[in-house]
């Protein structure tokens, strides 16, 4: 699926891949963020650290109407309050999001998939 955008200059289409990986980037610069984590752990693996260009396969981006919801799959790092990072990734992919492609969110769901340790 994708989004239709209808300008004065003619039509203009956003996938939902493009959508999941401006929502990745978005993510990735919030504090507490170790990384994404895949949506289908069990055939790819538990908990594994997607890399900038495989965002789209931890993001699940849903148009359900006129409405766009985002379930976004992520590890945080250990010792900072979930809810917290949570409620910080949620107010920066929203933002991201309207900003840079002029989307309005309807929802965006965090799901946290580990918890990472820092090795020091």
């Amino acid at each position: 699926m994708s989004i239709e955008l209808n300008t004065d200059d003619g039509q203009v289409t956003i996938t939902n891949e493009v959508v999941a990986t401006i929502a990745g980037g978005a993510a990735m610069e919030c504090y507490g963020i170790v990384g994404m984590a895949s949506k289908s752990q069990i055939r790819d693996g538990l908990a594994e650290i997607l890399r900038r260009e495989n965002y789209s396969r931890g993001i699940v981006v849903r148009q359900e109407d006129d409405r766009l919801h985002v379930d976004m799959y992520i590890i945080v790092s250990y010792g900072i309050k979930i809810s917290e990072v949570a409620n910080n990734v949620q107010s920066k992919v929203k933002y991201t999001l309207n900003q840079t492609l002029g989307l309005a969110v309807d929802s965006i769901n965090v799901y946290i998939q580990g918890v990472r340790v820092s090795k020091e």
